[in-house]
């Protein structure tokens, strides 16, 4: 697992390149472009914003001659929960239940809804984690 301290978050244009590089696992730039929507973006865009993905720490490469293949340093897994820290941190003071109510009160969540989130929570107080079984 890799060091998320000194993450920062992605621009909308990292974040789109990354979660096809997280759905390939690896490519090269033509690979990422082929995953795109249309209008598709120049090469010489998804390769820049590659490069800036890469002095971040989110992507290494291969070389292959004069190609390069890309692929992911860290886990989507990873920077969803480094992405949710700092969210809470920055609209909620950290806390999950100030969160928790905010979408409790702004987005009509019903009791049955409710009630499936505290079941969720429940069984997995009861599923012993990983490594400590």
């Amino acid at each position: 697992m890799e060091n998320t301290d000194n993450l920062k978050k992605l621009t909308r244009a990292e974040d789109e390149v990354m979660q096809i590089l997280w759905k390939l696992d690896k490519g090269v730039v033509k690979d990422v472009i082929a995953e795109m929507p249309a209008p598709k973006p120049a090469y010489n865009t998804v390769s820049t914003i590659i490069r800036i993905l890469e002095r971040k720490g989110f992507v290494s490469h291969k070389a292959y001659g004069k190609t390069y293949e890309y692929f992911p340093l860290i886990t989507k897994a990873e920077y969803s929960n480094f992405y949710l820290k700092s969210f809470m941190g920055s609209y909620f003071g950290g806390s999950f239940r100030k969160l928790v109510s905010f979408f409790v009160n702004e987005n009509d969540i019903d009791s049955g809804e409710m009630q499936e989130l505290m079941n969720y929570v429940k069984d997995k107080d009861k599923t012993p984690e990983k490594g400590n079984e």
